[in-house]
């Protein structure tokens, strides 16, 4: 025998009842179907019950309630049958609407009389069911026997399982039982509490030993986490009793928690299954798992509207009773305590309620405590709204060791604050409170951070779509389904700005309509502004990119690193800036345990800094730095010839893209200052801009003035310096701009270098660096290759990307 549990939405309209009929027509064994209430009518019936005991009239809600099942009767039935049905269903509202005039006369509606009026709906929509069906009709009131707890009644199971084997012993077909109705050894009606009739089906599994107990729901099965929150949560193949009830007890609404005892102690596997989508494999629950074994976390589960109170006194240390007191308090005003946290000093007890009990808890307590209170020994009773418990499940949790601290870790470099943590000695939980307005954001991360998810998401915020920002977003779009594939990392756009517009998207923003959605975009490009809803997204695993030259978005680095974002940067203003705003940067950094990334600093995609970052980490020194490190100015010196004088070099460099827009920045000299003061303090040495002895090798007068002066003028060097470039073309010898630090002391100037330097053969806009250290000493580390371009910038801002999702 099976038993089929059937709920609201699952016989919520006429055509999941015709599906109804074919999951049960599809079975081999003898069956009884436990059907809920119609989708919403428990709900309507509870209204017009309270609206009718304050004064209010009951006749719409009545209405409604009648209209719905008449309706539901005629989509199911036709002709005579329809008329037999109907007829059955009358007396069922003309009993209703008696109790509502008794209620309406008197003002008052007792958990008694509620127990009667919700009944009414399984009562109605079991009748519809076994006419449809064809089936005997069971009355499950008759075999659910109870004491008088109305609204929540315990089952006397010995009665009940023999009652339900009298009744069911002999059924050989199809039968149809209401869930949620029970009565009292008096006859009185009592119901099981809101989801009984899951526990209804479970009480019908256990009596008649059924083979199997499946649960028919709107939803796959129960799934990592909450779809409606996460949106890579899916279904969970299967799990232990222990573990679907605790995952229950915490929010996932799958199945009614008392309904895993019945079936737990009769060994009765439970499967959640999908009217909508009978196909589906669904959740099986029994006593050992079928899959999974290798991942230690099976879901989580969260609750909202919670609400913790603390209890805290130093008079509380090694008194006894206190707990005692509290939760006898608690249970006297029957208020359930979600999670208990207590410290171990014994100078602090902390528990979570549901909000709207917060306040009868809080005065109930202060009653409780009122001698102590007055005296001293408890001189607090605090109370913190607008937070959300979540809780992570699994058998496998049980002696893994590091699942506590990359739990917490995880959580914590993500800027989520735990207000309280409860863990169970059977290790199969940990639950923690967050604030409320956090919950979203710790779903994500822990749901991720244990291979929950199918990937891990990298949510990027990107300011500047000049070219290097083009690229780099051209650059993740082509890498996207590699990087899924091979490394389960997802790259989401999720905010974007250029000088003129900003656009965010939670979902996610598709990189082909970037430009689109900028320009169609009414938010105007506002740092601050950008800064502010980047922060109030509060999403995980985020990273601001910055693809600009602009000091003014560099300003606010740190207020982005102080929550918790990572800084992934191209612009070199912050780490060639003070040497104590470089420092607070990368502390704020380290603290926050977030990353700040800016690799194309120096010599755009070459592995500079990270190369230095190793070798420091490793226990070596950086002795000495020779570099040329720029692009531009390499470029230009490579191109000079007999036939391309000076002007028209540096001209070439701006068309090609190597030079800034105003390419006096990189004849200064000052972007070869930033590089080798950056290399520098990676390399240990403090030190500041001003410290760089620098020698122009150009006039200061070409730098003073407006641009289009320099171009008008620039050309009167052209003619030394074809003299100049002769000379070394007779000696074999070349023109590089190089950057050297030694012994803490750093300064940049036009060299020259024969055929025996390895600068001598550096090519078009490329970029070598020359690395002394105690280990690297006889022979210098050398690195060479592209240093300036937007792709291979682009592709250095990528690369960063990737260091800070750690795959």
């Amino acid at each position: 025998m099976k038993i089929l549990k059937f709920g609201g939405t699952s016989v919520g309209s006429h055509e999941n009842v015709r599906r109804i009929d074919e999951i049960v027509k599809g079975q081999n064994t003898p069956v009884i179907v436990v059907v809920s209430a119609l989708s919403g009518i428990t709900d309507t019936l509870l209204l017009t019950a309270r609206t009718t005991a304050e004064g209010g009239e009951f006749t719409t809600g009545l209405s409604a309630i009648r209209t719905r099942h008449e309706e539901m009767a005629g989509q199911l039935f036709a002709g005579e049958q329809l008329n037999r049905v109907l007829s059955k269903l009358h007396p069922y509202f003309e009993e209703l609407e008696k109790i509502f005039q008794g209620v309406s006369l008197i003002y008052e509606l007792t958990p008694k009389t509620l127990d009667k009026i919700v009944g009414f709906g399984e009562r109605m929509s079991s009748l519809l069911i076994s006419e449809f069906l064809k089936a005997e009709l069971i009355d499950s009131a008759a075999v659910i026997k109870t004491d008088e707890n109305f609204g929540r009644a315990y089952v006397d199971l010995d009665k009940t399982y023999q009652l339900i084997a009298e009744r069911c012993g002999n059924l050989k077909g199809v039968a149809v039982a209401p869930g949620f109705i029970s009565s009292s050894s008096n006859g009185v009606m009592t119901t099981l509490g809101r989801g009984g009739s899951d526990y209804t089906a479970a009480l019908f599994a256990a009596a008649m030993d059924a083979e199997k107990l499946e649960i028919w729901t709107d939803v796959d099965g129960f799934m990592t986490a909450d779809p409606r929150v996460i949106s890579k949560a899916y279904p969970i193949p299967s799990l232990t009793y222990s573990e679907a009830m605790e995952l229950s007890h915490f929010g996932a609404k799958v199945i009614y928690p008392p309904t895993i005892l019945p079936v737990y102690k009769k060994g009765i596997p439970v499967q959640i299954k999908n009217t909508m989508a009978p196909e589906a494999e669904g959740t099986l629950i029994g006593l050992e798992e079928t899959d999974w074994k290798d991942r230690p976390i099976k879901g989580i589960s969260s609750m909202s509207g919670i609400t913790l109170i603390t209890v805290q006194g130093l008079g509380m240390i090694g008194v006894t009773g206190i707990s005692s007191r509290i939760f006898g308090v608690l249970a006297r005003k029957e208020i359930n305590v979600i999670l208990i946290s207590q410290a171990s000093s014994e100078n602090s007890i902390s528990f979570a309620v549901d909000s709207g009990c917060a306040e009868v808890a809080r005065e109930g307590i202060e009653e409780e405590f009122t001698a102590e209170i007055a005296s001293g020994r408890i001189n607090k009773i605090t109370v913190e709204e607008n937070l959300s418990i979540v809780a992570i499940v699994g058998e496998h949790m049980k002696h893994s060791a590091g699942i506590a601290g990359k739990l917490f870790h995880t959580i914590g470099k993500n800027g989520i604050n735990v207000v309280a943590i409860a863990q169970g000695a059977s290790e199969q939980n940990i639950s923690w409170v967050v604030k409320h307005s956090d919950l979203r954001k710790t779903l994500n991360v822990v749901h991720e951070s244990f291979f929950l998810s199918p990937y891990i998401e990298l949510n990027i915020f990107l300011v500047g779509i000049g070219t290097v920002g083009r690229d780099l977003l051209k650059q993740i779009e082509q890498q996207q389904p590699r990087l899924m594939r091979d490394h389960r990392l997802k790259i989401k756009l999720a905010g974007v700005a250029n000088s003129r517009k900003m656009y965010f998207d939670r979902a996610g923003i598709q990189i082909s309509e970037v430009e689109s959605l900028l320009k169609s975009s009414e938010e105007k490009s506002n740092m601050t502004a950008f800064c502010q809803e980047m922060i109030g997204m509060n999403m995980f695993n985020s990273v601001f990119v910055d693809c600009t030259a602009n000091a003014e978005i560099a300003e606010h680095y740190h207020h982005i690193l102080d929550n918790f974002i990572s800084v992934v940067a191209a612009n070199k203003v912050a780490a060639s800036s003070s040497f104590s705003r470089y420092k607070k940067l990368k502390d704020t950094a380290s603290k926050k345990g977030v990353k700040f990334l800016f690799e194309t600093n120096v010599g755009a995609g070459l592995p500079l800094i990270s190369t230095i970052n190793d070798l420091q980490r490793s226990g070596d020194r950086i002795q000495r730095i020779e570099a040329v490190l720029s692009g531009t100015l390499n470029f230009i010196f490579n191109t000079l010839s007999e036939e391309i004088p000076l002007s028209q070099a540096i001209r070439m460099a701006k068309e090609e893209g190597y030079a800034e827009p105003d390419p006096r920045v990189d004849l200064s000299g000052i972007d070869v200052v930033r590089k080798l003061v950056i290399l520098a303090r990676e390399s240990g040495y403090e030190i500041e801009k001003e410290d760089v002895k620098m020698e122009p090798f150009i006039p200061q007068k070409y730098f003073d003035g407006m641009l289009d002066e320099f171009w008008k003028n620039i050309n009167e060097m052209d003619e030394e310096f074809e003299q100049r470039r002769k000379e070394l073309a007779a000696n074999n010898q070349r023109w590089r701009f190089v950057g050297k630090l030694e012994n803490g002391q750093a300064e940049v100037a036009l060299r020259i270098v024969d055929a025996r330097h390895p600068f001598f053969d550096l090519e078009g806009s490329n970029n070598i660096v020359l690395l002394t250290s105690e280990r690297y000493n006889e022979f210098p580390m050398l690195i060479k290759g592209y240093g300036a371009g937007a792709a291979v910038t682009a592709a250095g801002v990528f690369a960063d990307l990737i260091k800070v999702s750690n795959i």
